[in-house]
């Protein structure tokens, strides 16, 4: 099936099921400026680029309440700049985001 053949179908999708469809397309693809993955690196997470500052790590803390300036301050070498490619790359990939974040609350939860 080429794209044009499948153009018809994919325009006749819902909202939801086309952001379905990006997410699935985008899954393990996404690339940000400024974040990068290393196997080997941080278990392969999305981190800031050159560093083992984690995507999922930054998205976390600022749910749990930590500003930007909190986070530029418990981090000294990271940058504004930074933080926005970190949030680009969590809105670009949520389900993984989301599923690292699960998987780390899940092997905290298990620790003594």
């Amino acid at each position: 099936m080429t794209l044009k053949e499948l153009e018809p179908q994919l325009l006749a999708l819902s909202d939801e099921e086309k952001a379905q469809v990006i997410e699935l397309l985008s899954q393990g693809k996404t690339t940000i400026e400024g974040i990068e993955k290393t196997p080997g690196i941080c278990g392969g997470s999305a981190c800031i680029a050159e560093t083992r500052i984690t995507v999922w790590g930054l998205v976390e803390a600022r749910r749990l309440g930590y500003s930007e300036a909190d986070l530029l301050t418990s981090y000294p070498s990271l940058t504004a700049t930074d933080l926005a490619h970190a949030w680009a790359y969590a809105a670009a990939a949520p389900s993984e985001i989301e599923a690292e974040i699960q998987a780390n609350n899940a092997v905290m939860e298990e620790e003594p």
